[in-house]
């Protein structure tokens, strides 16, 4: 077998830094730099109450997406949000038909994150949805206007072009905050091959562009997709942190009402009770929040993966941090990532299999330290050089950047 080791000989540190600018939203950076956490179809207007908003912060989320159709319910979600601490994505029918006078009302509520236009546009929308938003802005230029693009695995006579092509339009012609993007890779048990070719071009295309991205983990099970286990959701937000994600999305908190996509097991199930992936997304939710201080507003140096085999669109690792001396994961596929934040380096390594764990050796030279799941900091010289990254893991270790 392939082994995917490498060792360090006298190689300089890479010296292209890639830029994240985080642009002044609302959602903003509390002192302990948490994520932005967003619960997508969320708790329906019937069943709205402070209570309900209190059990989806208790899972983690610090964002709320409820499908609310009309003004009063939507402002109601503003109001049950901001009473339990929380923000709301605003979405409603008037916010298209009077959008002036729909932002005016709301544009200083203590619960609002921002506002939804649509979900999943082709190119032919981008026009309406930039007159939209501009109209949305001249009223309030301080929260920001979202929606979801298609994956890459949607077909060019739908995008209108290929995916490289709409990304890059959207970017420029709708110009909003951030880019956000939906894919869910995990069908059966594989994963979609192009899953890591999308995060690439997601992650080029706005770093590029001087804005954040953002991406989901899918929460609900349907057709083919499985109910998720802890590795599956790990896999899915740890590949997008260590691609820079500024924010995680879940698809979706609520059970949806509707029974063409045989949507089950979510975390709230259609008789509104909580099913085990609850708990899976809070235990999960808090192990990154433990580790936030890593990721948010952190500078992506470079990118690669490292394994026998190489996913579609990415970068095989071939030159080491001059803090590591080698690195060996058997033939194991691995996402390797470098960050770059006040004053340290962090190096992000994910095992890509969420059915079998990564056996990874690593050494170093110098003084470096382990972010341990709880985000706690050790000493990394406590350690053998030996790890064992259960399925969908990571592995975080810091260290000094040097001049």
């Amino acid at each position: 077998m392939q082994k995917s080791t490498f060792f360090l000989m006298g190689l300089g540190r890479i010296s292209v830094l890639v830029l994240i600018f985080l642009l002044p939203f609302v959602i903003k950076l509390s002192a302990q730099e948490k994520i932005p956490i967003l619960a997508w179809y969320s708790i329906p207007a019937s069943d709205a109450t402070v209570e309900r908003y209190q059990e989806l912060k208790d899972a983690g989320f610090t964002i709320t997406f409820s499908h609310t159709s009309n003004f009063e319910d939507a402002k109601n979600v503003l109001d049950l949000a901001a009473t339990v601490g929380i923000k709301s994505m605003f979405t409603c029918s008037e916010l298209e038909s009077d959008p002036e006078g729909t932002v005016r009302k709301v544009k200083d509520h203590p619960g609002l994150a921002g506002y939804f236009l649509r979900d999943e546009p082709t190119s032919k929308d981008f026009p309406t949805l930039a007159e939209w938003a501009k109209r949305i802005r001249a009223v309030d230029n301080i929260h920001h206007c979202y929606l979801n693009l298609f994956p890459n695995y949607v077909p060019e006579d739908v995008l209108g072009e290929t995916y490289e092509e709409h990304v890059q339009r959207f970017i420029e012609e709708v110009n909003l905050e951030m880019v956000s993007f939906d894919f869910y890779p995990i069908v059966r048990d594989q994963l979609r091959e192009r899953w890591y070719d999308n995060l690439e071009v997601i992650a080029e295309k706005s770093r590029a562009a001087g804005k954040p991205f953002w991406a989901f983990a899918l929460t609900t099970a349907h057709d083919d997709y499985p109910i998720p286990n802890a590795a599956q959701l790990k896999l899915q937000m740890y590949s997008n942190l260590a691609y820079g994600a500024q924010c995680l999305q879940y698809f979706t908190y609520w059970n949806p009402g509707t029974t063409h996509w045989n949507f089950h097991e979510a975390p709230i199930t259609s008789e509104k009770k909580r099913s085990p992936v609850y708990d899976l997304v809070r235990e999960v939710n808090k192990e990154l929040q433990n580790r936030a201080f890593v990721f948010m507003g952190a500078n992506v140096i470079s990118l690669h993966h490292i394994g026998n085999e190489i996913p579609v669109g990415t970068k095989k690792l071939t030159i080491l941090p001059e803090q590591v001396t080698s690195l060996d994961t058997d033939g194991g596929g691995a996402v390797i990532s470098l960050l770059e934040k006040d004053g340290f380096q962090y190096l992000v390594i994910v095992n890509r299999s969420f059915l079998k764990p990564l056996d990874l050796r690593i050494q170093f030279n110098g003084q470096v330290e382990a972010v341990r799941k709880d985000g706690t900091l050790d000493d990394a010289s406590k350690y053998g050089s030996w790890y064992k990254l259960e399925a969908g893991e990571a592995e975080i270790f810091r260290w000094k950047e040097t001049n």
